[in-house]
């Protein structure tokens, strides 16, 4: 958000509207004239002491009205010792046109951060009426401090006081509601993945209710020992820290790990409590937004892990700042890099592509920034950085390449960007036909610290460009519509010590980025883009995304299900039988093309570290680095495991639960699927049993709580996975 002078030539039919409105009677213009109103805030204009501000969101959209003023020049001043640095505050929300969830909230931080923004502002001081209960509570969520009651001239206000500090360490989504839903939330799904994990086994009590331990609860029980655990009626005790903690031994967490663990799910459990407090986007509002706001909303993080939402190393004001929910614009960092220490690997022009990313002006900028500190540009290429890479780690971790200007310190982007899910990848939301952008970032998060390393990454774009040629050159995908979102671009520093060691570790992943293509560019007139992650979104009423969009499509359930199957399903079969080719598919690698809120094609991306071809058939050099060779049954499990355990379940749950589309008829339709394809392309029968009875129980929690640093070796993951046991195939009937 933010705030502008008010201009009564522009602003007074609307500022009219706003204070003569119902809602807005606290302001005491209720029935004033349009020239009573105009005279009220020409006097304001005209006091040196008093400023009015009109506050509007990113798009422009006016929102609120806010006023400053001087304590010491008000009617204040005969009621308390005004201080120096004290600044006295009014604001009103816009009477609502639609549904905006947690404006009041979003308005009130927003004009507190312009107050404080003021370095000789120390406290700030409002005066609301005693009656407005409302405002009272919003004040002490922000850190306002209630002093006495005073008597102005047109009311009896609460004379409140909240200091710098004070807003500082206020933490409005840490109240006792907000973390009871965020406890309920994570021990339902603890019970539900452990459970279907076979590391707990809750007793029944009969009527769909449930026994383990302390804890009752009601639950839905499906094939593949999917459950569906009721949050609201968990009862007995509601710590989820303790619920783990007491189960270290049966999860097989070990004891050197197990603060560890706990500290990913205190910050789930914090990250659940903030989205609830401050995301209220309802399903139905979700249907028709845009791809960011969509992206934004998402309150769950991984379906299957449960420990999935750590950034362990974010503070209160980087989790503001960057993380997704809060849907901050966010503008990178850019740094010069020596040449000779650093690599570059695009299939193009160098110059070319920064003009494209970021235009000759900036360019220009950056070169200029080098020649001031009597540098060559010409011996420097530039790389994005996450504002909280540069803060936390470069300027410390690579100071002295920093300081011998190795690595020079240059602006911002112009351009501003919004993280995605991923936390580290960008999406550029004042330029969307322009690239993503994945930076390293040394957070830990769900079992990996984000980095980038730039030796890894000299591989990714040809390894991009074989898959998306792959793709583009089979017929059947290309009548799926099934496409690549190619990493086109990749850029790395090597000339610290770190890498001179020859050791991989943590700090040979700091200073690398990708470039990425975006879907705008590639969209057709009436599609919209949403992240698949969304189908298995519930809002904080608990209705699903998904349901709202199929009763929004006017078509059937079944015929719903059937063209996402079309558009995600039989793609990855094909690449699996047609190319030996496997891809991570979870929520959020894939992005949805929808018309008419129906999905009719996908997206692929995060193909240069999450894509494996499972065979020895001839790849070209620069593309070895994917090759997996394995048994005919792991090669299996990419479906088994990725697809149908790993997403399929979870949406499977949600639509019979919501009584849209029973689990048996889901399923019904997956082989459907699975056997047209087989029937499409007989050439291709008996290089899997995609129909078996049964496949291995590939377990997610379990290689998380084993190892909450490092889930399993990139190099070899398939020694790394751990199994429990068998699964019944859902579509082998």
């Amino acid at each position: 958000m933010r705030l502008v002078p008010l201009d009564l030539d522009r602003d007074l039919d609307l500022l009219h509207a706003w204070v003569t409105h119902p809602r807005s009677h606290f302001w005491g213009l209720q029935g004033a004239s349009v020239d009573r109103v105009r005279d009220e805030y020409q006097k304001i204009a005209a006091n040196p002491h008093h400023h009015a501000w009109l506050g509007s969101d990113d798009d422009g959209t006016p929102l609120f009205l806010a006023e400053t003023y001087d304590p010491a020049h008000s009617e204040l001043a005969q009621h308390y010792d005004v201080r120096p640095g004290d600044i006295g505050m009014h604001v009103l929300v816009a009477p609502p046109t639609r549904a905006r969830s947690g404006l009041t909230s979003a308005v009130m931080r927003a004009v507190l951060d312009f107050c404080f923004a003021d370095s000789r502002v120390d406290r700030v001081v409002v005066e609301p009426d005693v009656r407005n209960e409302a405002i009272a509570r919003k004040n002490a969520e922000a850190g306002f401090v209630e002093e006495r009651h005073v008597q102005l001239h047109d009311k009896v206000a609460r004379l409140s006081f909240c200091t710098r500090a004070a807003y500082e360490m206020s933490v409005p989504h840490l109240n006792p509601a907000a973390m009871e839903l965020a406890h309920r939330r994570l021990i339902a799904k603890a019970i539900g993945e452990f459970s279907h994990e076979r590391l707990i086994e809750p007793v029944p009590t009969g009527d769909g209710t449930y026994r383990f331990g302390d804890v009752t609860f009601t639950a839905r029980r499906y094939p593949l020992e999917h459950w569906v655990v009721d949050p609201a009626s968990l009862g007995g005790p509601l710590d989820a820290l303790d619920f783990i903690a007491g189960l270290r031994e049966t999860l097989g967490i070990p004891e050197e790990l197990l603060g560890t663990y706990l500290e990913e799910i205190s910050a789930t459990l914090a990250g659940t409590a903030w989205k609830v407090t401050h995301r209220r986007e309802t399903a139905e509002e979700l249907v028709h937004a845009d791809f960011q706001t969509v992206e934004a909303a998402m309150t769950e993080g991984h379906p299957g892990f449960v420990a999935n939402n750590g950034r362990i190393g974010f503070g209160l004001k980087d989790h503001e700042a960057y993380a997704p929910e809060a849907g901050r614009p966010v503008r990178l960092r850019w740094l010069a890099v020596l040449r000779t220490e650093s690599i570059f690997v695009y299939d193009g022009d160098e110059r070319e592509h920064y003009l494209a990313e970021f235009g000759a002006e900036t360019l220009d900028h950056y070169e200029r920034q080098l020649r001031s500190k009597g540098l060559n540009p010409a011996d420097y290429r530039y790389l994005p950085v996450h504002p909280w890479q540069w803060e936390h780690k470069v300027a410390v971790t690579f100071a002295p390449e920093v300081a011998r200007r190795a690595i020079v310190p240059l602006d911002e982007s112009t351009d501003r960007y919004r993280a995605q899910q991923s936390i580290r990848t960008f999406f550029n939301i004042d330029r969307p036909d322009r690239h993503y952008v994945k930076t390293a970032i040394a957070v830990q998060n769900m079992g990996f610290m984000r980095g980038l390393s730039p030796k890894y990454m000299r591989a990714t774009p040809p390894i991009n460009q074989w898959v998306a040629d792959l793709v583009h050159n089979d017929e059947e995908l290309r009548a799926c519509g099934f496409q690549v979102l190619r990493e086109l671009a990749a850029a790395g520093y090597v000339g610290d010590a770190y890498h001179r060691t020859g050791t991989p570790s943590a700090y040979t992943k700091m200073l690398a980025a990708l470039w990425r293509e975006s879907p705008v560019p590639k969209l057709a007139d009436g599609e919209r883009l949403a992240t698949m992650a969304s189908l298995l979104h519930r809002d904080r009423d608990g209705n699903a995304l998904v349901t709202a969009l199929i009763r929004e499509s006017g078509v059937s359930a079944a015929e719903w299900v059937s063209a996402y199957f079309r558009a995600y399903l039989r793609p990855i079969v094909h690449c699996l039988l047609a190319h030996d080719l496997a891809f991570m598919p979870h929520g959020e690698n894939l992005i949805m093309v929808l018309t008419g809120h129906v999905p009719r094609r996908v997206f692929v991306k995060d193909i240069g570290e999450e894509v494996a071809v499972m065979s020895d058939r001839p790849l070209p050099p620069e593309v070895e680095r994917i090759r997996m060779i394995t048994s005919v049954e792991l090669k299996e499990l990419a479906l088994f495991t990725d697809v149908f355990d790993g997403f399929l379940r979870h949406l499977a749950g949600i639509l019979d639960a919501d009584g849209v589309l029973t689990w048996a008829e889901f399923w019904s339709l997956a082989g459907d699927c699975v056997r047209e394809h087989a029937k499409d392309h007989p050439s291709l029968a008996g290089r899997l049993d995609l129909l078996r009875q049964s496949f291995a129980h590939s377990c997610l929690n379990r290689l998380q709580l084993r190892n909450t640093l490092q889930m399993v070796n990139i190099a070899d993951q398939e020694s790394s996975l751990i199994y429990a046991g068998e699964l019944e195939n859902p579509i082998s009937a």
